[in-house]
């Protein structure tokens, strides 16, 4: 099982590329300071490596 992460979004998407707001929409982010949490998979953190700069990571329990 993998371990779950908690994300939430800290900046903005405005003015960013059109990827990643799909990439922060993908992830169910969609307002700030909105928080989902996620299986740990690889194509989740891959998605999170992207937007690294928008989203705090921290692992959830």
């Amino acid at each position: 099982m993998a371990n779950k992460i908690k994300i939430t979004q800290v900046k903005s998407v405005i003015d960013r590329p059109k990827r990643q707001k799909d990439t922060m929409k993908a992830l169910g982010l969609r307002k700030m300071n909105q928080s989902v949490v996620h299986e740990a998979t690889p194509q989740i953190m891959g998605m999170v490596h992207k937007v690294n700069h928008l989203v705090a990571v921290e692992e959830a329990s």
